[in-house]
């Protein structure tokens, strides 16, 4: 396998394995209802629905290849190891959370295994099976791409 192939394996390994929910750009510094989930295959608002949010047709989709925010060459896109204006990550209560990004060389970024929100042994990274990245919490964590 190539080194793409595997962060992009990574990326959607982290996506999946953590209680993620996207939305659109905060409106009044809330973020919409729409989320990621283990235990939402039905809900049309979560991404883990294949017809709801989670639609690879969806035009503005995280997993959509042809979207802004699903390409792997758009540089807010999560599956570009490039980008450099990433999606934010915010948990329910408005605590920041680090970029949702392929590019392991970004301070923030949740694939940066040496910084504060990628190591799988900080309190603060979805990477950590013990923290926000546990998939028993029952805490929301949002996707808000940049503009």
């Amino acid at each position: 396998m190539s080194m793409g192939h595997l962060v992009t394996m990574f990326i959607y390994a982290i996506i999946f394995g953590a209680t993620l929910a996207a939305a659109q750009a905060p409106q009044n510094g809330t973020p919409s209802e729409t989320y990621l989930g283990m235990n939402c295959p039905y809900d049309p608002q979560c991404l883990n629905n294949p017809y709801g949010a989670g639609s690879p047709y969806k035009k503005d989709g995280f997993k959509n290849p042809y979207s802004p925010n699903g390409s792997r060459y758009s540089n807010t896109s999560p599956n570009n190891p490039y980008a450099t204006k990433p999606p934010k990550l915010y948990d329910e209560d408005g605590n920041y959370l680090g970029l949702l990004s392929a590019n392991p060389y970004l301070n923030d970024s949740t694939s940066n295994p040496y910084g504060k929100y990628g190591n799988p042994n900080s309190p603060d990274s979805i990477n950590n099976p013990y923290g926000v990245g546990s998939r028993y919490s029952q805490k929301k964590v949002y996707v808000v791409p940049q503009q």
